[in-house]
């Protein structure tokens, strides 16, 4: 189906807007008033550049508190919409977007209402304009898609239609019985299609719709529900999002074009229209890259961890440390951040690293070039939204290229044995790229997200959601930092599982390694939750291990010091626990706060 996009959803001037939608593959656009009200290019010349990227203008909006006026104030009205005829002409434009009145002059009238609606059509059919009428959810006296489909009935005019708006729809029905309404309305008076997603808040619904808008799948309505009923009619217009948001009005325009498209792919997907390539699920972290300046930092720190080094890359400054399951790369030899060491990128066990890699290209996955020699293994990698290089890897497989194959063994002492695996991962989003990430890793990857936690850093509030497979063979933590200029943001930590926690932590300790301190008053907090047996508390208060317990099971962990942006946490988790010690997370923000102020970094 043809998708289009409301500039309104994009950050930057209305050139811009344009220029990010026809990269982003839009079919067409809705151009908002107020960008073209701002923009110093004549409708002539917009009209030339949609032309120019192969975008159709779909929709001029909004045109508001039209119908059921005194008449004086209607005589205002078609002066005005006249004009705005005239400009759409101009424009390139042929559907018009009318909303519901909120005019403190309207009446409840629907007769009124649905006379003044026809002449306005009547207008414009003059023009070859169609106005499509949508009931906003906070209309005076007209709020939901089926009164203003009753009124465009009943006017019966054939340029008047209705606009299915799915965050008004949604955002007042509360049952899935209330849509079955909409397959009353026939296709063809449906003039048009506008998709939003929300998160499920409690609160005036002006400003949620204002302000808390996002693309379908990255909030909490049936979004492709909505869409299944509108299909059954016949509908074949365009598919277009209206998002009005906070985040992405000031994020950059191109990337926020692109997470919306792969948004309506993944619904049309989802509704049964399109068919991308299917998932290709990971079974496992083949590896984590570390990027770093200074080695010895890094590789002190994965030494006492019980890690040895055990290959090096034939052609690349990048060394191959192990313990069990867990592998950690580290490369010196790629263009470093300011804030230095940093998790730069995570291979991906794959059963079919080919298709993966075709399923995340198909949904707009940036596929990265990479620098490698002839003899080298081929391995297929995308950028997620923050930047982190993902890699379809298929490790020890005969029938696959392995990506060990571009290392040579090194002679080196044996493993310790306390880290099985990686656990999970958590990685720090950059502010505006949180709901794009969970997208992302839900849709390319196939990874089942998890609900959202808010968790309470001493200088601000954080979100943290955390995406994973059925088995739990692939976790990563996703979280935002307090403020677009929290100096947390590129902070990523590797979680690494061992059956003994308090072995793991000793060994540590013993190989120097410094973990981190968490207060006593932790303690003595944890003392009155829970019962322990004798000595099991203060070893947990001696090592900085922090304890927590849900339905499923225990968990135990501690963390690291930090090097650069990147720290390691060890995790014991019995009896099929499902968490990630959220409740422990605002002592360890603390703590980190505190080791920095005295440390300096």
């Amino acid at each position: 189906m043809r998708t289009s996009i409301a500039t309104v959803s994009l950050s930057g001037s209305l050139t811009e807007k344009l220029t990010a939608a026809s990269r982003a593959g839009f079919d067409g656009v809705e151009i908002f008033e107020n960008d073209l009200l701002a923009s110093p290019l004549t409708p002539e010349e917009i009209r030339a550049r949609c032309a120019d990227l192969g975008l159709t203008v779909d929709l001029y909006q909004p045109m508001r508190d039209i119908e059921a006026v005194p008449r004086d104030e209607f005589a205002r009205n078609l002066r005005r919409a006249r004009h705005k005829f005239e400009l759409m002409g101009r424009l390139g434009a042929d559907t018009v977007l009318v909303c519901s009145s909120v005019s403190p002059l309207a009446v409840d009238d629907d007769a009124l209402a649905a006379g003044q609606l026809s002449e306005l059509a009547d207008l414009a059919q003059d023009f070859g304009i169609r106005v499509a009428y949508e009931a906003l959810a906070w209309g005076r006296h007209v709020s939901t898609y089926d009164h203003a489909w009753d009124i465009v009935d009943t006017a019966g005019h054939p340029a008047l239609g209705t606009c299915l708006d799915s965050f008004h729809i949604l955002s007042r029905c509360s049952e899935p019985k209330d849509l079955e309404g909409i397959a009353d309305i026939p296709g063809e008076k449906i003039f048009f299609l506008q998709l939003a997603d929300a998160p499920l808040l409690a609160m005036d619904v002006l400003q949620w719709s204002r302000h808390y808008r996002c693309f379908p799948g990255q909030g909490g309505f049936d979004v492709a529900g909505l869409m299944r009923h509108v299909l059954r009619t016949g509908y074949d217009g365009p598919l277009s999002l209206e998002i009005f948001n906070d985040v992405f009005r000031q994020a950059e325009a191109g990337p926020t074009a692109v997470d919306a498209r792969r948004s309506l792919l993944v619904l049309q997907e989802t509704v049964g229209v399109a068919a991308p390539p299917a998932p290709v699920v990971p079974t496992g972290v083949a590896f984590v890259e570390l990027v770093t300046p200074d080695a010895e930092p890094v590789s002190a720190l994965l030494g006492a961890l019980g890690f040895a080094r055990t290959a090096r890359h034939r052609s690349k400054p990048v060394d191959l440390w192990r313990q069990g399951e867990a592998r950690v790369l580290v490369n010196t030899g790629t263009a470093v951040r300011r804030d230095g060491t940093h998790l730069a990128a995570i291979g991906l066990e794959s059963p079919d690293p080919a298709a993966a890699a075709r399923r995340a290209e198909a949904l707009l996955a940036p596929v990265l070039p990479r620098r490698r020699v002839p003899a080298d293994a081929p391995l297929d990698a995308v950028a997620a939204p923050d930047g982190t290089e993902l890699f379809f890897c298929a490790t020890g497989r005969p029938e696959l290229p392995d990506w060990r194959a571009d290392f040579e063994s090194l002679e080196h002492p044996q493993a310790a044995t306390d880290v099985s695996g990686v656990d999970h991962l958590a990685l720090t989003q950059p502010w505006h790229h949180f709901d794009e990430a969970a997208l992302f890793h839900r849709s390319v990857l196939g990874l089942r997200p998890q609900e959202s936690v808010d968790v309470a850093d001493p200088y601000g509030l954080l979100r943290s959601r955390a995406v994973t497979t059925p088995d739990g063979s692939v976790r990563i933590a996703l979280s935002v930092g307090a403020a677009p200029t929290d100096d947390t943001v590129h902070a990523q930590h590797i979680a690494l599982a061992t059956d003994d926690v308090i072995a793991a932590a000793r060994r540590f300790v013993d190989a120097g390694g410094r973990l981190l301190p968490i207060p006593a008053n932790y303690y003595d907090d944890l003392a009155a939750r829970y019962e322990f047996t004798d000595g099991e508390l203060e070893t947990y208060r001696e090592l900085g291990i922090l304890y927590d317990r849900d339905a499923h099971g225990e968990f135990r962990h501690c963390y690291t010091r930090t090097v650069g942006r990147v720290f390691f946490e060890l995790v014991q988790r019995d009896d099929g626990h499902r968490g990630y010690g959220a409740q422990n997370a605002p002592v360890r923000l603390a703590a980190q706060h505190a080791v920095k102020r005295l440390t300096g970094g």
